[in-house]
């Protein structure tokens, strides 16, 4: 399947399947003329993309899932290592969510006198909750 396919039934833009491609993500088989032509297996190697990307991690962590062969071989420690940082964040959000719905309805004369919005703040300033950590990747 020629590139416009693959970018048609993956969603994929054909910018990002040449990078991809150039990264060493995946692997065209070919070309005719000047398009680039594509095994119909790289569809399940771009859902793993995508898969890795929504689960935070990096093209180059995602580019060891696979074999030199383009079969996936997933190293199961490392999506037990990204499961526990995903858990650490979601226990970082919630205590930062719990903590902005106590200020919005506190008692106290100004969030600055709210003890909990006082702790919110002291956990921004170390660097407890990054801003980082609040909005999603998109490349790298």
């Amino acid at each position: 399947m020629d590139i416009a396919e693959v970018a048609k039934r993956s969603g994929v833009a054909a910018s990002t399947l040449r990078y991809y491609e150039e990264k060493g993500l995946i692997a065209s088989t070919g070309r005719h003329g000047l398009r680039r032509i594509f095994d119909a297996r790289v569809l399940d190697q771009l859902a793993l993309i995508a898969l890795g990307r929504v689960a935070g991690f990096s093209l180059d962590e995602i580019a060891t899932m696979f074999a030199p062969d383009g079969q996936p071989d997933i190293d199961r420690a490392m999506l037990t290592t990204k499961a526990d940082q995903i858990d650490e964040m979601v226990r970082r959000l919630k205590a930062m969510s719990a903590s902005l719905r106590h200020a919005a309805v506190c008692p106290a004369p100004s969030h600055m006198e709210c003890p909990s919005f006082r702790k919110l703040l002291q956990s921004a300033a170390s660097g407890d909750i990054a801003p980082r950590e609040l909005m999603p990747r998109r490349r790298g």
